[in-house]
C-alpha cells in the first residue's frame, strides 16, 4: 500500500467512530481500521450467538430466547442525554439520518430499600416518596434558585457564588437533607461519586440544568436511545466517514504501530504490509505492547458489568418498557454508584417478551460480582446473565509529539457526556482547534 493518508483510526468504538467521522467531514484522508468484523468496538452491540461466542464459547443459545436476528445487546449500556453534547454532534453531522431514537420510559433512584421514579414534573415532586413535606418546599426553593439563576443579575445569586462557593454550601443553604442530596447529585447531576460536593458548584448547576432541559424536551425522561440498539451509532459515523471520502476496513488484525527513530507515528503494519499516515488515533487497545507506556490502567481499575435477560420488566418501575436506575454509593454504602440500564423490544434489541438489563459499577474489591449485587437484587428472577471485567485505561500523556492520540476506555456512567468530553478532547490535540457544533433538534418516536 503505497498511499499515504492523514490520519489512521484503529478501533471502532463510537469515540473513534465519531472522530474519523468529524475528520472526513473536514477534508482529512481517513482510512479506519479494526481487529473485530464488527463495528462498535468495546461499544458493539451483538447478536444472541455472538454474545454467547463471546461469553459462553461452548454453549449454543437457547432456542426459547427467539431469533439470533432480533438481538442487538449492547456490551456499554449507555443513554444519549436529549439535551447533552452527543446529541448535538449527531445533529451537526446529520448522522440523525441514519438512525431512529426512541425515549426511554422513565429514569429513577434507590432510597432506603426500595426504588422511586427521579420526579420529572412538578406534580411528580409534589407525590414523590423521596421527601416529605417540608423537605419537598426545601427542594422547590433549591430548583427555583437554579432555574432563576442569571449571571449577570445579582438579584438571582441569593449570596452565592457558583464558582467559589462548594455544593455542600448551596445545598446547606436550602438546608436539603443527605438523602435528597443523593437522590439530586447522583440521579440528576449524575455523579459517580459524592467528590463533587467539596467542589466548585458550577458543574453541578451545569449538569442539573441540562438534565432537567432535557427532560422537558420529550417528557417522561432524559434519555434517548437508538433502535437496534447502540452499535447503530458508530456504523453511523462510519457511513458518514465513507460520504466523505473515508475507507473502512474490518477483521484486519495490527500487527505494528510503526514509529520512526524519534518515536513519531510512521504508519501501521498489518497483514506483512504496512499503511503510512501522518496521525494515528486509536483505542487503548491498541497501544498496550506496540506503544510502551502509551497507556495506563486508571486509578478505579476495572468496570464490572452483568448484562441480564429478564422475562418481566424490573418490579417497581411501573411496568416501564426501559429505564434506568441509579443506586448511589451512600445508600449500599460504597465508594461509587451502581447503573442499571434496561431496554427491550420496543426498541428492536430483543425478541418480544425479554428485557435486556445491565448492571455496571466501578470495581471496589477483589470480589467483582458481589459488589453489583445490590443491582441483581432490583431485578427480580434472572434468566440468564453474563458478567465481564473490564480494566479502564488512559493515555498517560497528551502530548502531541509523537503524533499518537489515544482515547479513552469507556466508565460505568449510564451516559455519554464523558465520551464528548473524550472526543473533545483528542479533536483539539489532533487538530488544534476547538470543536464547534450548531444547534439542532433530534426527532424522537414514542
Amino acid at each position: 500500500m503505497d498511499e499515504e493518508y492523514d490520519v489512521i483510526v484503529l478501533g471502532t468504538g463510537l469515540t473513534e467512530c465519531i472522530l474519523s467521522g468529524l475528520l472526513s467531514v473536514e477534508g482529512k484522508k481517513v482510512l479506519h481500521m479494526d481487529r473485530n468484523d464488527y463495528y462498535g468496538g468495546d461499544s458493539a452491540s451483538l447478536n444472541l450467538s455472538q454474545l454467547y461466542r463471546k461469553f459462553r464459547p461452548d454453549q449454543a443459545p437457547p432456542t426459547e430466547l427467539g431469533r439470533d436476528r432480533d438481538y442487538a445487546v449492547d456490551l456499554v449500556p449507555k443513554f444519549i442525554i436529549a439535551s447533552g453534547e452527543l446529541t448535538k454532534i449527531l445533529v451537526h453531522t446529520d448522522v440523525t439520518r441514519y438512525l431512529e431514537f426512541k425515549q426511554i420510559a422513565g429514569s429513577f433512584v434507590y432510597r432506603d430499600g426500595k426504588i422511586s421514579k427521579v420526579p420529572s414534573t412538578e406534580m411528580e415532586a409534589v407525590k414523590s416518596p423521596l421527601m416529605g413535606l417540608f423537605e419537598k418546599r426545601r427542594a422547590k426553593k433549591f430548583f427555583e434558585f437554579l432555574q432563576g439563576w442569571r449571571d449577570e443579575d445579582l438579584a438571582t445569586h441569593q449570596g452565592i457564588n457558583l464558582d467559589t462557593d462548594s455544593m455542600k454550601t448551596v445545598y446547606e443553604k436550602f438546608g436539603l437533607e443527605p438523602g435528597t442530596q443523593d437522590f439530586i447529585g447522583h440521579a440528576m447531576a449524575l455523579y459517580l461519586d459524592d467528590d463533587y460536593i467539596t467542589k466548585a458548584a458550577r458543574p453541578t448547576y451545569d449538569r442539573i440544568i441540562l438534565y432537567t432541559s432535557s427532560m422537558a424536551r420529550y417528557g417522561k425522561s432524559p434519555y434517548i436511545y437508538p433502535l437496534y440498539g447502540l452499535g447503530e451509532l458508530p456504523q453511523s459515523f462510519a457511513r458518514l466517514s465513507a460520504i466523505y471520502g473515508g475507507t473502512y476496513m474490518l477483521d484486519k488484525p495490527i500487527e505494528q504501530i510503526v514509529t520512526d527513530a524519534d518515536g513519531k507515528f510512521v504508519g501501521v503494519t498489518s497483514a506483512g504490509e504496512t499503511v503510512k499516515a501522518k496521525q494515528v488515533i486509536g483505542d487503548p487497545s491498541y497501544f498496550g505492547a506496540s506503544a510502551d507506556g502509551k497507556v495506563r490502567v486508571v486509578e478505579e481499575g476495572k468496570v464490572v458489568r452483568a448484562i441480564c435477560f429478564l422475562k418481566h420488566p424490573i418490579p417497581g418501575t411501573e411496568d416501564a418498557d426501559s429505564c434506568q436506575v441509579i443506586i448511589p454509593q451512600n445508600q449500599v454504602g460504597r465508594k461509587h454508584d451502581i447503573y442499571i440500564a434496561m431496554v427491550s423490544s420496543t426498541h428492536n434489541v430483543c425478541a418480544k417478551d425479554i428485557y435486556v438489563a445491565i448492571v455496571s459499577t466501578i470495581v471496589e474489591t477483589d470480589r467483582p460480582e458481589l459488589e453489583i449485587a445490590p443491582g441483581l437484587s432490583l431485578l427480580g428472577p434472572i434468566y440468564d446473565k453474563f458478567v465481564d471485567i473490564t480494566p479502564l485505561y488512559t493515555p498517560t500523556s497528551s502530548d502531541q509529539a509523537d503524533n499518537i492520540f489515544i482515547t479513552r476506555s469507556y466508565d460505568a456512567t449510564s451516559h455519554f457526556e464523558t465520551v464528548v468530553e473524550d472526543v473533545q478532547d483528542v479533536w483539539k490535540r489532533v487538530t488544534g482547534t476547538d470543536l464547534v457544533l450548531k444547534k439542532r433538534e433530534v426527532e424522537v418516536t414514542g
